[in-house]
């Protein structure tokens, strides 16, 4: 064997050694790739998942429920594409069992009470999360940018509404405490925060109620006696916790008699 043969043969085996090299660092990288790709659509699902499980029942109105469980629904079938390992059948069965459900208006959902501070900072990270994954979608082309923009304004009212949940149920204290001072402030501040949504037909109204029932404390300050009875005080708070989901706030008057 010549000299030229010989280094042609070891010609030949550093380049095959080579292209076995970059040949498995390639299917190292795909299979990172892949890894990466599956751990975050397993992350997103888990995030949807979680609002739509965790958002107080009064926050998700029919769209919100169906834009989540149409995520979730996504994310499945890009994971089964991927030919995860994760339950993606059973998930995908759970979510089309959920959205029949919203359809027949059978879902359920917890009503979470705000009357602390974390628990408003806990629902209001759940929004900001909701807000966010809205702004996704619309960006990745997967939300028109109508319903991108009314979801996105929806949910800047919820998270003003959080607000002012914990500062109506301070206010509720503090009068029974028969500091009305104090539930006066915290009126004005529901308001201020439900200001904030002034194009929202339904803060509009809030505000109005807050600020009628300013007066109404104000009125009982300065006389020194009580404008309202404890069974009309009863409906008053039973009328913003149906806030949401009740129709007749929509017709009636400011916590009219």
């Amino acid at each position: 064997m010549d000299t030229t043969t010989i280094v042609l043969l070891l010609i030949g085996v550093v380049v095959i050694s080579v292209v076995i090299v970059v040949f498995s660092q390639m299917r190292e990288r795909a299979k990172i790739e892949r890894m990466r790709r599956v751990t975050a659509l397993e992350d997103a699902y888990n995030r949807a998942r979680r609002l739509y499980e965790e958002l107080p029942a009064p926050y998700l109105n029919k769209d919100i429920k169906l834009l989540l469980l149409h995520r979730m629904e996504e994310i499945c079938q890009q994971l089964a594409q991927e030919k995860s390992a994760l339950p993606v059948n059973d998930w995908l069965g759970k979510v089309t069992g959920e959205k029949q459900k919203v359809v027949e208006g059978t879902d359920e959902h917890p009503d979470i009470r705000i009357d602390t501070p974390d628990k408003a900072n806990y629902v209001k990270e759940l929004l900001q999360g909701l807000f966010k994954l809205v702004e996704f979608l619309h960006k990745s082309g997967k939300l028109p940018a109508n319903s991108a923009r009314n979801h996105l304004r929806y949910v800047l009212f919820l998270i003003h509404k959080t607000h002012a949940d914990l500062q109506v149920f301070q206010a509720r204290e503090h009068i029974r405490q028969n500091e009305l001072r104090k539930a006066i402030h915290a009126y004005h501040l529901a308001a201020s925060e439900m200001a904030k949504s002034s194009e929202n037909a339904l803060a509009q109204k809030a505000v109005q109620s807050f600020k009628q029932r300013i007066r109404e404390l104000e009125t009982e300050l300065t006389s020194g006696e009580s404008s309202r009875s404890a069974e009309q005080q009863n409906r008053l708070d039973k009328d913003w916790d149906s806030f949401l989901h009740d129709d007749a706030w929509k017709k009636k008057a400011d916590y009219d008699d």
